[in-house]
């Protein structure tokens, strides 16, 4: 999801270029029969030198510079296009910048697969209640598992995996309210934390549970952090 809306970026940005060199603005390559010249972003690694500000060196006379290949100069240009092509998205595209706006904007009613499927599940039954950082966490831990080599290696089987998760009964997620406002934003803690845009736990950290439980397996792990109802362990 994610690359699409930068690819709906980059297509905007594009037709903003195309518009801007049709009305001759400032992307324009080529103006008559003069020779394009290199983007102005090209020109913030150029050294300067003393003769290129019209002072000469060491009494010498200024030379006039070598001109440059046409190869070079359109390479350049080309490079320069390309960067304001990135800024341009970059400022079309909207960014969110905290986790609620996030959120905010990918939230939805349908997953795009079926692992994405089951950590939605997993946010929605063990943390619908709790922040939405709460919710993030719960979700880190069930990635964390996957790549920890001590847990399978896919989403769901990490959630269906017996004595793991209360609210998975002999392997069988029970249904989800999947029109309430807990699934909409459980869905988009799934998005966020498979597409890593924020981070809230280290990568170690593999359990949690209630607070109000004390389970004799927590005293033997490291204790991470609190957030909400949950504490977490690495």
């Amino acid at each position: 999801m994610i690359r699409s809306v930068r690819a709906a970026g980059f297509a905007v940005a594009a037709f903003v270029i195309a518009a801007s060199t049709a009305w001759s603005g400032p992307l324009q390559a080529v103006q008559g029969d003069t020779a394009p010249t290199a983007h102005y972003l090209a020109h913030a690694a150029a050294a300067t030198e003393i003769s290129d500000i019209g002072v000469n060196d060491a009494g010498e006379t200024a030379q006039a510079p070598a001109a440059a290949a046409p190869d070079a100069i359109q390479v350049a240009h080309t490079g320069a296009l390309a960067d304001q092509m990135v800024a341009l998205a970059d400022l079309i595209i909207p960014h969110p910048r905290g986790l609620t706006e996030l959120v905010s904007a990918y939230s939805g009613f349908a997953t795009d697969d079926h692992e994405q499927d089951c950590l939605a599940n997993a946010v929605y039954f063990e943390a619908r209640g709790e922040p939405i950082e709460g919710q993030l966490a719960v979700a880190e831990v069930v990635l964390n598992r996957t790549q920890s080599g001590r847990y399978p290696s896919t989403i769901c089987d990490v959630v269906t995996q017996p004595w793991q998760f209360s609210f998975v009964r002999d392997g069988i997620i029970p249904a989800a309210d999947r029109g309430s406002e807990s699934w909409r934003k459980a869905v988009a803690i799934a998005r966020i934390a498979e597409a890593g845009a924020t981070r809230l736990l280290p990568r170690d950290v593999l359990w949690y549970h209630a607070d109000y439980v004390s389970p004799s397996w927590g005293r033997r792990l490291s204790r991470n952090t609190r957030i909400g109802l949950h504490i977490f362990y690495s």
